[in-house]
């Protein structure tokens, strides 16, 4: 099995904090839809023998599409590739692009999966990131899109500076009442280069506080416990079958291709990425070229990512995978790196059909990456 990942770098205005690859001139958008399907056809071979179980529209913004487009791109990939009968197909979307009637549009298409970039139903927050829809908005786009599809996910952020802990909490409780089964949430982190940076180095915002965050994180933990959510990855938690299949493909190390300026693909031994440039990924694709950088990596890098990868998820790290994928001697070093985390109670030990695996706690999965780094082999 194997995922597509679209990117399409679309926006219609750039948040503070985003430094992800998009534009907001969306005067080459019917262009770039065509050298994404042409893409699609070049790298065909890339997944040969393999069957597409999850298809991602990614961004950027991707609900700029239109229903055309997606449906023209959809096609493509069905055209090029062999599709399971029933795939995960995800669609991200901001709250203002979805009214009732691209709603009801998108709930006739192949799309089975709505990931709503709210961020938040605070104004202040949504001011503070440049957000281009409201608070109401925020809510009727829910109210709507729960009565047509089961599987939605919201985005929220949290650690926005001057963010109560109580006005974090209603942000959660908000989005719980419209019945979504899958909620990712991440800290506000100032990305160099970026908008938010550049203000917080005026002075015009404050630095995001990390024990702040810290508690947001945790609180949002209890809620999403008792809320019957299985948090299944630090920054994801879903209902029992409401995992994002697509995402978990990248934690465990799945085949997946991405397509569109800036996009990532993965086949276990290298990675490979796009340009982030309109126009010379335009220009290339219409020239039959790809305008790919490919990375090969080396058992270490193999190793570094399977280790970061599985201490954010709740299958953790296993013994065995490392022994015969890696060798003893990595196994070694992650069992000596590993011991002053679990003695001090931010990894543990679990034992399943006598494999071990590592695993971190609740008290330490806030701190995973960090963790991750200090067991990577240099």
């Amino acid at each position: 099995m194997a995922g597509i990942y679209l990117h399409i770098p679309f926006c219609k205005q750039a948040c503070f904090y985003c430094d992800f690859h998009f534009s907001t001139n969306f005067g080459k958008k019917s262009e770039m839809v065509e050298a994404i399907k042409k893409e699609l056809s070049l790298r065909a071979n890339e997944l040969e023998g393999q069957k597409i179980e999850t298809i991602y529209f990614g961004g950027g913004t991707p609900s700029v599409l239109s229903i055309d487009e997606i449906q023209d791109l959809l096609k493509a990939i069905k055209d090029q590739f062999e599709v399971t009968n029933s795939p995960e197909i995800t669609l991200e979307a901001n709250p203002d692009d979805l009214d009732s009637e691209t709603l009801q549009k998108l709930s006739k298409t192949a799309i089975n999966r709505l990931s709503i970039g709210v961020q938040s139903f605070n104004e202040n927050d949504l001011k503070i990131m440049n957000r281009a829809h409201n608070g109401t908005e925020a809510i009727e786009c829910l109210k709507e899109a729960s009565q047509l599809f089961d599987n939605i996910t919201i985005d929220l952020i949290y650690g926005v500076p001057g963010m109560t802990l109580e006005q974090w909490d209603l942000n959660i409780r908000t989005a719980l009442r419209f019945g979504v089964n899958h909620i990712s949430s991440y800290a506000l982190t100032v990305e160099p280069k970026t908008v938010l940076a550049h203000k917080i180095k005026k002075g015009e915002y404050d630095n995001p506080d990390e024990a702040e965050a810290a508690k947001h994180f945790h609180h949002l933990v209890d809620v999403c416990n008792s809320e019957g959510f299985v948090h299944y990855e630090i920054s994801n938690f879903g209902k029992p079958d409401y995992f994002s299949k697509h995402n978990t493909s990248y934690w465990k190390g799945v085949d997946y291709l991405g397509v569109g300026p800036s996009a990532h693909s993965f086949n276990g031994k290298q990675r490979s990425w796009n340009i982030s440039n309109n126009s010379k990924y335009l220009k290339a694709i219409n020239a039959n070229q790809l305008p790919l950088t490919i990375e090969d990596l080396t058992v270490s890098d193999q190793y570094n990512e399977y280790v970061m990868t599985g201490l954010r998820t709740i299958w953790g790290v296993s013994f065995t995978v490392i022994l015969e994928k890696f060798g003893a001697s990595y196994l070694s070093h992650m069992q000596l790196c590993a011991q002053p985390f679990i003695d001090n109670g931010k990894l543990k030990l679990i034992t399943k059909n006598d494999n071990q695996f590592l695993l971190t706690t609740e008290q330490g999965k806030f701190f995973a990456d960090g963790i991750a780094s200090e067991l990577f082999m240099i």
